[in-house]
């Protein structure tokens, strides 16, 4: 394809996907202190009153017409704070909030139609969701958001320069942080509020989620792949809600050190074990009428693999747990008094 035709395409690909991209900001009431000082009036000093202040934000992107958004989980982590979705013409609604997958970092919102006097009586744009399973290194990526929260609509350019990759992702607003897995690479621009933005590709379909950058290096970039999201939108629509697979056991990571400490035969797996500092009652290290406890699981396992990935110090049980399904049949092997044991568990719903 000549550059004079792929400027035209990625051209009319940024007009027709922008329409469906929003901002989203997050204000809170935070008390501010008038000064006695005021020439407007006089009053104490020590009066406090209460304001909405602008505290950070993200993106998002439309992906149904009646008005379901995609965006980050960590776009709307403060549950203290007032969100509103701003539209590409302006307009400002209030969404709900569907559904959060804090495993995959996605929120589900949805913005009601009747509150936009433009799609009061028609459909909102809308983008249309890809197949982030058949992307292949090099392909040509568009990734579109609100740029530090001040540049709205930045478009940038790139290609994908990896797949599934891992990351352990610092929160803009707090001091938690994520392990995040099969992530996209890509060296189109992403910078802070581009979270929950779309990255497109040239048939002007989403094939990821915008999610973070890294600090101090040029050119790397990461999106959650599309495909999380597909998931968590067939679980809200079949069940009202997004399922967490729940397994059932308390569990250290074991390494080298930990194999020192607790004389273990290996120095790697889940070693499965109780938290002392806990309640009583909620110590237990095989957790009462969980899937792990049903499928036999006791104290002092150490898990070696699940259905044939093996568990090291890089890769925990939850990192795992994260590729499975609620109501999927899992084959673990486990080490129990120095002999190799499988044992089958059928992954239960979490509680959230």
């Amino acid at each position: 394809m000549s550059t004079t035709k792929t400027q035209s395409t990625i051209v009319k690909i940024v007009k027709k996907t922008l329409p469906a991209v929003v901002s989203i900001t997050m204000t809170k009431n935070l008390s501010s202190i008038e000064s006695i000082f005021q020439l407007s009036k006089q009053s104490p000093a020590n009066i406090q009153k209460k304001k909405s202040v602008k505290v950070g934000g993200g993106s998002g992107f439309i992906v149904s017409k009646d008005g379901l958004v995609l965006t980050n989980r960590h776009v709307m982590e403060d549950e203290k704070a007032d969100y509103i979705i701003v539209l590409h013409n302006g307009e400002k609604i209030k969404p709900k909030i569907l559904g959060i997958d804090p495993i995959h970092d996605i929120a589900i919102l949805k913005i009601d139609p009747s509150a936009s006097p433009e799609h009061a009586r028609k459909n909102f744009p809308f983008l249309e969701m890809g197949n982030s399973s058949t992307l292949d290194l090099g392909e040509q990526v568009i990734a579109i958001g609100n740029a530090l929260g001040l540049f709205k609509n930045t478009v940038s350019l790139g290609i994908v320069s990896g797949l599934s990759r891992e990351i352990q992702a610092q929160s803009e607003l707090s001091d938690s942080a994520s392990k995040l897995r099969g992530l996209i690479q890509t060296d189109a621009a992403i910078n802070p509020g581009n979270s929950g933005g779309p990255l497109i590709d040239m048939s002007g379909k989403v094939i990821g989620i915008n999610a973070a950058m890294v600090f101090g290096a040029e050119n790397i970039g990461f999106a959650l792949p599309i495909n999380n999201a597909r998931k968590a939108l067939d679980d809200l629509k079949r069940h009202g809600r997004i399922r967490q697979p729940f397994f059932g056991i308390r569990y250290l990571q074991i390494n080298k050190q930990l194999k020192d400490q607790f004389d273990l035969p290996i120095d790697f797996g889940a070693l499965v074990i109780s938290e002392p500092e806990l309640p009583l009652g909620k110590s237990r290290a095989v957790i009462s009428g969980s899937p792990a406890e049903k499928a036999g699981f006791k104290e002092s396992d150490i898990i070696i693999e699940i259905s044939g990935q093996k568990i090291t110090s890089e890769v925990s049980v939850n990192d795992l747990l994260a590729d499975f399904t609620v109501g999927q049949k899992l084959i673990c092997k486990i080490l129990r008094q120095g002999k190799e044991r499988i044992i089958n568990i059928i992954l239960d719903e979490k509680s959230l």
